[in-house]
């Protein structure tokens, strides 16, 4: 471990709590991406100039770099750490919020300024390949895991893969759009039939997993905008995928009164991503068919979304302010 005594008395005790950083916590950039990409379609949806959309993609921008950097200091202070993380059963599907909060940035910056989106992206994308190769060649590998580890978390690799034709379809990459988002939903079925075994068969989740079940409603809404995308309509294959996030939606809805009675933990930040791709998945559905009764929905689940995001962000300040966020977690 490097020598700390360079640093100054206030700030080591900081850079020493820095071990405790979870990777998990980039889930927060990606409900800000999100909650970016559904302001985005809104404008778009009532004809409104980008105002509100570029703030909250400055905004998560801002909060990507300030979280990488410390997760950089972390992995050159506390190298352990971070192999701990990585082998850990629960802890390593939160690597790939890394490159998905990457493409999130490059995607909603690509409307806004393709100059600077699509290098954004094509790092993200490139990183998000890396990611689901070694993590899925971790599952294959590791000897310790067990049916109770798995939970929804395990979807981030493969939400990722069906965000890449979001940019790589406009740029003409149909191939590679094609490659992830087949990838995507490949492992999104697999993964569902083993969530649910699991859900099912087995003791419940511990109670700080629990809001991960929101994580079902993302892979289906995200693969919808981009089959989509790559469709240029809306046709029955594509109702298949919408539905089912909805169906997810419903069922989260119907543990609120279980869920909302759980003490704050960062991974409720599994709330925001997945009601952001439903806004937005709903609001391409509105206008596509045309449905005011589905724009209307849209409209409802970004007030939900712009809600549950103030929240959360008003909790997790609170959280670090407390000392709370930078603690020993198992």
């Amino acid at each position: 471990m490097p020598d700390t005594a360079s640093a100054s008395p206030d700030v080591r005790p900081f850079l020493d709590r820095l071990e405790h950083l979870p990777i998990g916590l980039f889930a927060a950039v990606m409900g800000l991406g999100g909650l970016t990409l559904a302001t985005l379609r809104l404008e778009h949806h009532f004809g409104w100039q980008a105002g509100a959309s570029v703030a909250l993609l400055l905004l998560a921008a801002a909060v990507f770099a300030a979280l990488a950097t410390l997760y950089a200091i972390k992995g050159l202070r506390f190298p352990e750490a971070v192999a701990a993380e990585w082998c850990h059963p629960v802890k390593l599907a939160f690597f790939p919020t890394l490159s998905i909060s990457l493409i999130l940035l490059g995607t909603a910056a690509f409307q806004l300024a393709p100059a600077v989106g699509a290098p954004l992206w094509a790092i993200g994308t490139l990183l998000q390949g890396v990611l689901t190769l070694a993590v899925v060649s971790m599952w294959i590998h590791a000897a310790h895991y067990e049916a109770p580890h798995l939970n929804p978390a395990w979807f981030i690799p493969a939400v990722g893969n069906v965000l890449v034709p979001l940019v790589a379809a406009p740029l003409g990459l149909i191939e590679i759009a094609w490659l992830f988002l087949s990838v995507g939903l490949v492992f999104w079925l697999v993964l569902l039939t083993l969530v649910f075994n699991r859900l099912v068969f087995h003791h419940p989740m511990p109670a700080h997993l629990l809001p991960t079940l929101c994580i079902l409603v993302a892979p289906p809404a995200v693969a919808f905008l981009a089959y989509v995308g790559l469709n240029g309509g809306v046709d029955g294959f594509a109702r298949i995928l919408y539905y089912p996030g909805l169906f997810f939606f419903a069922l989260v809805v119907i543990q609120a009164p279980k869920l909302v009675r759980l003490p704050f933990a960062l991974s409720w930040w599994a709330y925001s991503f997945p009601l952001a791709a439903l806004t937005v998945a709903t609001l391409v559905m509105a206008e596509t068919l045309p449905s005011a009764p589905l724009a209307w929905l849209g409209i409802a689940l970004y007030l939900l979304l712009v809600a549950v995001v103030g929240v959360l962000v008003w909790r997790t300040v609170k959280a670090f302010a407390a000392g709370k966020v930078l603690q020993p977690h198992p």
